[in-house]
């Protein structure tokens, strides 16, 4: 959905940076005036590292985010988080300037059941 928009993070890092924090904040904005809708956030790296590792990268960076929105008056209880590692990359990893994009936290809204 347009209205949440994705963090992305330095390399081998997991911390909320200061311009994510400032995206984040926005995103509970909405969240907030959306109490039924529940979030899934993804956590994806870019290619460099073994898979085993990256797939622990992306679960640090989704925990790291999840954290930060329930730190924040957030549900947990409408938060999922799930690790795609290097494997869903948004950009290709040729060069840095794209790296760094694939280095990041997608927040999906799911669908309620």
């Amino acid at each position: 959905m347009a209205a949440l928009k994705s963090i992305h993070f330095d390399f081998d890092k997991s911390d909320i940076r200061p311009d994510a924090a400032r995206i984040l904040d926005a995103n509970i904005d909405w969240m907030k005036s959306r109490p039924d809708v529940a979030i899934l956030i993804e956590g994806h790296c870019d290619e460099r590292g073994t898979n085993e590792y990256n797939i622990a990268l992306g679960d640090r960076r989704a925990k790291a985010t999840m954290n930060y929105l329930a730190a924040r008056g957030v549900s947990e209880t409408r938060l999922t988080m799930i690790s795609y590692g290097e494997e869903r990359p948004k950009h290709d990893n040729a060069r840095e300037e794209t790296r760094r994009l694939n280095r990041r936290a997608a927040l999906l809204v799911r669908l309620q059941r």
